[in-house]
């Protein structure tokens, strides 16, 4: 049955895979999020003009995405810059040059521009410019969310699942398609391998004789969308139960040693690091959590230092300078602690085949402060 639990369409790789051919290619992507009910009358097909030419990642996940809904599934895509043709389209993307969600325009590009997240949505933190998938996203998100896991668009599965799908794919989108840096400085390498620029090698080469960016541009939608759907099916049944985890090891990390800084969680592999940074926030924690304690597949045991950030480098406590690049007996012999299996050069995660092991590198750690921070 559609509704219960999560539905069809994003119920397994093959099933998904079609949902995703059907929304670049506009048949019937209803299967997935609508009611299921045919119309006797079917209405003329919508039509979602955007540019033609080269092709960006934004207007390609616009694209995808409005084709996820009910209005617009079997949806033609009108690529041009004629203004007469984009008239007659039921919604615009990327071109342009207007935003009015009144009349479906969703362009980004005109000097008058500078929405964001958090301006038009106030009770959102984020700043960054929107392109035109953040436009799409902001407007519709959640009302695809809903249908695609079969929740209540404002219960808090959906909502939590929006906010961690813009942080964390549609807000790197907006970024690059504005041209705002990750940081500020000479980056210190090269980013080749985003979506945006996967997207973007889709595209004609520029001495190809044949220039024609339809194909391409179907193939982009695939992409975009195809990662869309997988990260969303990851957060929906991975990251957001390691949640509850995470939550249930805070309220006991007394029992597992006095400080109150050290974690233990009861499962490797679960997705700790920005559960952590929210909770310790929203439980109002005395003392930072420091240290991080989980089983490996293989039975044995880590000890992993708690970032400065989530997706930070740094480590709020590295374990001792003098254990780093260390392993087996000679570490066991310097730290005065059996079953030592490694510590990473950086200091950041260390290894022992029993937990108790694992416990004892983490109490001395916080003894002996650490050292510096890692980088």
């Amino acid at each position: 049955m559609r509704g219960r639990g999560l539905p069809v369409a994003m119920r397994g790789a093959a099933r998904a895979a079609r949902l995703v051919a059907m929304a670049a290619t506009g048949t019937g992507t209803s299967a997935g999020i609508g009611t299921g009910h045919k119309r006797p009358h079917p209405e003329p097909a919508a039509r979602i003009g955007t540019h033609d030419g080269t092709f960006h990642c934004d207007e390609a996940l616009a694209c995808f995405l409005l084709r996820l809904l009910p209005r617009y599934q079997d949806a033609e895509i009108v690529r041009t810059r004629d203004p007469q043709r984009l008239a007659g389209c039921d919604v615009v993307v990327d071109v342009g040059g207007e935003y009015d969600p009144g009349r479906h325009r969703y362009d980004h590009h005109q000097r008058s521009f500078t929405e964001s997240m958090r301006s038009l949505r106030p009770d959102k933190p984020w700043s960054t410019k929107l392109s035109s998938a953040g436009l799409v996203y902001c407007h519709f998100g959640a009302q695809i969310l809903a249908g695609l896991l079969g929740q209540p668009e404002d219960g808090p599965v959906v909502t939590a699942l929006y906010d961690k799908l813009y942080e964390n794919f549609v807000e790197e989108i907006d970024a690059m398609d504005n041209g705002i840096a990750p940081a500020a400085g000479e980056p210190r390498y090269a980013l080749s391998t985003t979506l945006s620029a996967r997207v973007g090698h889709l595209n004609p080469r520029w001495n190809d004789p044949d220039q024609d960016t339809e194909a391409g541009f179907r193939r982009a939608m695939e992409l975009v969308g195809t990662e869309f759907l997988q990260r969303l099916d990851f957060y929906h049944r991975a990251w957001l139960p390691a949640r509850a985890l995470v939550e249930e090891a805070m309220r006991r990390r007394l029992e597992v040693d006095a400080s109150g800084q050290v974690l233990e969680l009861s499962q490797g592999g679960c997705p700790w690091k920005e559960h952590l940074f929210q909770l310790e926030r929203e439980l109002a924690l005395p003392r930072p959590l420091l240290l991080v304690l989980f089983p490996d597949r293989g039975g044995q045991w880590r000890v992993q230092s708690v970032p400065t950030a989530p997706h930070s480098f740094q480590s709020r406590l590295p374990l001792p300078e003098a254990w780093r690049g260390l392993r087996d007996e000679a570490l066991s012999e310097l730290a005065g602690i059996p079953g030592c299996i490694f510590v990473h050069a950086n200091g950041f995660i260390g290894g022992n085949r029993t937990r108790d092991g694992a416990l004892e590198m983490a109490r001395r750690a916080l003894e002996l402060g650490g050292g510096t921070e890692s980088t």
